[in-house]
């Protein structure tokens, strides 16, 4: 019983490495409170250290890697940082570039077999970029059957890729963030080496940089000693939360704030011989009609406040992290958390404002005079066809708003974000708005407004219909007032009308498209975000 309230107070303690004195009292002070939440008793939290320069200027530790058995985190804990790992795929790719073994503008079909002829089209290029225009597998997974507590492998993806003969776009058209192009990167540098991905990234990637406490885990319910555990927060608390994702390439990499640190630091002091690599690593290249695309090779290139960032987030499970580095800084943040509500992105922009002393104002603007009739013409309901998106418009005053991000007009029918560091822009003619964002291509949305589902329409859409490409079949109901789609995995799926032959519906059945010919329906395309018309053929 003695031993207890050592222990709470252990507990509440925060780990902490020395030091140096380049941040000021204030500014240690002010990063340490954004996280004294994480101390409260029961609670998991994370690590959070910060490099300029060579100083270790911040390194912290907060809550319990383990709620269970009450064991804290420490900045030595390892914790799974799921995307983030797309920078270390991409550059084991860079290196094999580099060393003339493959070439980053190689056909993917050169080194994966069993693509579908699209596949002769896409270059390692566009899967560094996120622009290939493959289906992510998620998206997939979840349209064949998959639940989300269902293990998911690379060998799984195998099998459901070999399937597909369609993309979401055309390679290099479009930007859309895909784990199953950075799975196949995986597989490229098996191709290519003849070793595991994993005894690769290890050989090659994480011993010569240092990174000691690192590796890949390719079996979700491995045990490997100093991981933490993750969790989700509810309303009631904490609940255990299983990264059942099995996959390496596009996540699973374990790590902790030290080794991020030491890898970060490459890109404003590289190691003799990495140079060429983390140069390369910061390629940016335009989408095929010259709008601009941030993502590099497995890394984001922007700017925040002003200064080059280079950065990237990752959430599995209950685990979240966010890496950044100002280069031109030399400073580094790295955060490592184990609960699913911990702001790891947002978090990172905090500490940024405190290092730099900048804040996140409102941008200089000279607003342009709207009369109330015209901004209030704007609000409503807009629809892109093309990505199956939706915004919602509302205003207040001279602020327009897509959900809750300002806008202000700087002429009549053009608005700017309002917010410091979002360049996105939106312009309106004849109904349609079209939104010009920071990074990507622009999107066209037209207002509309939803439609009344009759029931002699709602008879229309009843049947089953069938995706050979992931094969399996969705069943659409109308029985007493209920309209539905099941599957046997997924059961009922509530379905909403949005427009004639235009169907809404929850996960994984977000949008569900109609084909008619002669009046009669011959089948539906099926999108849920990283799927897009995805074919499923009436059946008799």
């Amino acid at each position: 019983m003695k031993l207890l309230p050592k222990l709470l107070l252990g507990l509440a303690l925060v780990i902490c490495t020395s030091v140096s004195a380049q941040l000021s009292e204030e500014q240690l002070a002010n990063i340490d409170s954004l996280f004294l939440q994480w101390n409260k008793p029961n609670h998991p939290g994370g690590a959070i250290a910060i490099m300029q320069g060579n100083d270790l200027v911040f390194s912290k530790a907060y809550g319990l890697a383990s709620m269970e058995y009450l064991v804290p985190n420490t900045i030595g804990t390892r914790f799974n940082v799921a995307s983030v790992s797309k920078q270390f795929s991409a550059l084991g790719i860079v290196k094999l570039h580099l060393a003339g073994k493959l070439s980053i503008d190689d056909t993917v079909d050169k080194y994966i077999d069993d693509l579908a002829p699209f596949g002769s089209e896409i270059t390692i290029r566009h899967i560094l970029h996120h622009t290939s225009g493959l289906r992510s597998l998620h998206a997939l997974f979840g349209l064949a059957g998959w639940r989300g507590d269902d293990t998911r492998t690379n060998a799984d993806l195998d099998r459901i890729i070999a399937k597909q003969s369609e993309l979401n776009f055309e390679p290099g058209s479009e930007y859309m963030y895909c784990n199953t192009g950075y799975m196949f990167l995986a597989n490229i540098i098996e191709e290519v080496t003849g070793i595991s991905f994993v005894d690769y990234m290890k050989e090659e990637v994480f011993i010569p940089l240092g990174m000691n406490d690192t590796y890949v885990e390719p079996d979700y319910d491995g045990i490997v000693p100093n991981n933490a555990t993750s969790y989700d927060q509810t309303s009631d608390g904490f609940v255990r939360s299983v990264e059942y994702w099995g996959y390496v390439g596009s996540g699973n990499m374990h790590t902790t704030t030290d080794d991020l640190l030491k890898y970060l630091k490459n890109y404003y002091d590289p190691l003799p011989g990495w140079k060429a690599a983390f140069d390369t690593m910061q390629t940016l290249d335009p989408l095929n009609d010259g709008s601009f695309n941030k993502y590099a090779f497995g890394v984001n290139v922007d700017k925040l406040f002003g200064k080059k960032r280079v950065s990237h987030g990752g959430s599995i499970g209950g685990f979240r992290a966010n890496v950044a580095v100002f280069p031109n800084e030399k400073t580094s943040i790295a955060i490592i958390t184990n609960f699913s509500s911990s702001g790891a992105g947002r978090k990172s922009n905090q500490i940024t404002e405190i290092l730099f002393e900048e804040t996140t104002s409102n941008k200089d603007l000279k607003v342009a005079k709207v009369s109330k009739k015209k901004m209030d013409s704007y609000t409503g309901m807009y629809w892109d066809d093309e990505t199956y998106s939706q915004r919602m418009l509302t205003t207040g005053g001279d602020t327009l708003y897509i959900g809750r991000n300002p806008f202000l007009p700087v002429q009549d029918d053009e608005f700017v974000a309002v917010q410091s560091g979002n360049d996105t822009r939106i312009e309106f003619e004849n109904g349609t708005m079209t939104i010009y964002p920071e990074s990507g291509k622009p999107m066209v949305f037209s207002k509309f407004e939803e439609e009344e589902l009759t029931k002699a329409l709602a008879q229309e859409y009843v049947g089953t219909y069938f995706s050979p490409e992931i094969e399996t079949a969705y069943s659409i109901h109308y029985e007493e007032g209920e309209f539905y789609a099941h599957h046997i995995r997924h059961g009922k799926i509530p379905l909403k009308l949005k427009k004639k032959d235009l169907l809404e519906g929850k996960h994984p059945l977000s949008y569900i498209k109609f084909k008619r010919e002669n009046g009669k329906t011959k089948g539906i395309w099926i999108s849920n975000g990283r799927v897009r018309n995805l074919w499923f053929i009436k059946t008799e």
